[in-house]
């Protein structure tokens, strides 16, 4: 469903660093997703940044688990220090997990993102941009509900959120309030508005160094 921007609509910031965090908390992020090698596509960060991270802020911080940039086809052993380290994300104190499997045909691998899930428990997960490279978004997001995700992070399978746009509204409407849509990929001050306007999310998803690009999404998408 099209729908306006009245609603407070809630803006992730994926950063790298204490410091890209610290900025985007002040330009009125809701949510922060902690990664490391964002020019790869993020990975897991490390416990140093994660600690400082969870001292530091004051809003939620949702963290990747994701043991190396490529392809999301995991090794035994990956998975099994993907479980560790979810672990060890809890530990720490953070709010939620991004994180996600597949299979070689690029199906949702559903034994071990149950076991993801499982593991996160009772911390929310969001399975991330993997699902983006599944053939099937439709088929794919069932799945994803059934497993017990929370959201899903999606550009609608599109080099950017503003170019899958029509994709992330059917995956909206689809959804139907059983699983949150997180639209994310190339969104900014210039297209976060109509992004919110054209697809019916209510949460954007995006990638900062600093705090001025976080405050103008959060007015505009607040202002229509």
């Amino acid at each position: 469903m099209i729908c306006g921007v009245a609603e407070k609509i809630l803006v992730e910031a994926c950063v790298e660093s204490l410091e890209a965090a610290t900025a985007a908390a002040r330009g009125g992020a809701q949510r922060i997703e902690l990664c490391a090698n964002l020019a790869a596509g993020g990975t897991s960060p490390d416990a140093g940044t994660l600690a400082a991270c969870v001292s530091a802020l004051a809003i939620p911080i949702f963290v990747m688990v994701r043991p190396r940039p490529g392809d999301f086809h995991y090794s035994a052993v990956e998975h099994a220090g993907m479980l560790y380290e979810i672990q060890r994300v809890k530990d720490a104190g953070a709010h939620g997990v991004v994180t996600g499997s597949l299979r070689r045909d690029n199906g949702i691998e559903a034994r071990r993102t149950a076991e993801l899930i499982a593991a996160a428990a009772p911390l929310p997960v969001t399975f991330h941009r993997a699902f983006d490279e599944c053939p099937d978004s439709a088929q794919a997001l069932e799945r994803v509900i059934d497993l017990g995700a929370t959201r899903v992070l999606t550009s609608g399978g599109a080099a950017t959120a503003p170019q899958g746009a029509a994709k992330i509204a059917e995956l909206v409407r689809l959804a139907a309030g059983r699983i949150g849509i997180l639209a994310g990929g190339g969104v900014n001050p210039s297209n976060a508005a109509e992004l919110v306007r054209t697809t019916g999310v209510r949460e954007v998803h995006l990638s900062t160094h600093d705090d001025e690009k976080i405050r103008r999404v959060v007015e505009l998408v607040r202002a229509g």
